[in-house]
């Protein structure tokens, strides 16, 4: 007998019958499945860790990393699928060189985190593109 979510599953755009978006579903599964990130805000400044689960002991150390510098200001860590980890952060590093640029100044992390969060809310706006399974914290 076929799964109830056969056909619904197939794009983000798509509800269920019983009106879930499995899409959605899925991309928590894969940051369930990550390890913890967090963030804390000092008064001189901000502290970021991340569980850093090892998959297979042929991994290298320094693999995959889930700490990223964005600039000299900011940085980003990263919960979810590796690969889409490392398209999110390449996306925040080009807008924030690219604000730099343009203004001479370095991106406010409001504004940084305005632009990355349009572009993770475009991915599931349309069939065609693949939902981010990630979440960051910036």
């Amino acid at each position: 007998m076929a799964s109830i979510g056969t056909g619904y599953d197939l794009s983000v755009t798509t509800f269920s019958p019983d009106g879930r978006v499995f899409q959605i579903e899925y991309a928590s599964k894969a940051v369930d499945n990550s390890g913890t990130v967090i963030g804390i805000k000092c008064k001189d400044g901000i502290v970021m860790g991340v569980e850093k689960l090892i998959a297979s002991k042929m991994m290298l150390p320094g693999s995959n990393r889930r700490i990223h510098a964005v600039d000299r200001h900011s940085g980003m860590a990263v919960a979810g699928l590796a690969a889409d980890g490392r398209q999110i952060v390449a996306r925040t590093k080009s807008e924030a060189t690219n604000y730099e640029r343009t203004y001479g100044e370095p991106i406010p992390v409001k504004e940084l985190a305005d632009r990355v969060a349009s572009y993770v809310h475009l991915c599931t706006l349309y069939w065609w593109l693949r939902l981010l399974k990630l979440e960051h914290v910036l």
